[in-house]
């Protein structure tokens, strides 16, 4: 219980800023699998690649779509990780200064 009471907002904000970091972290992640995937650099019949793909696309495809509705594929790239990365850079200290106060 002790333990508890000496958590304060400046913790709480550390935290949510290491979320951030590791949800950017994750998209990062899933768009060089994609991009390994693409180069034809997948082990036949793993399985454990299809799960860790599956982890991660749940994971990050939700956040994606927002800007892939916005932003359209120009050939083969996709811009929106890039966008998507650019706005947690941006909220990470706005978010972690108004939880710490």
């Amino acid at each position: 219980m002790l333990a508890l009471a000496s958590i304060d907002r400046g913790d709480i904000a550390n935290y949510v800023s290491a979320l951030f970091e590791v949800y950017i972290a994750l998209i990062l992640i899933y768009v060089l699998s994609n991009l390994l995937f693409a180069f034809g650099l997948r082990p036949p019949y793993s399985r454990w690649f299809d799960v860790v793909m599956k982890f991660l696309r749940d994971v990050c495809d939700p956040y994606l779509r927002i800007f892939r509705r916005f932003i359209p594929t120009i050939g083969a790239i996709d811009f929106s990780p890039t966008l998507a990365i650019i706005v947690l850079i941006v909220l990470d200290p706005i978010v972690h200064n108004l939880i710490a106060g």
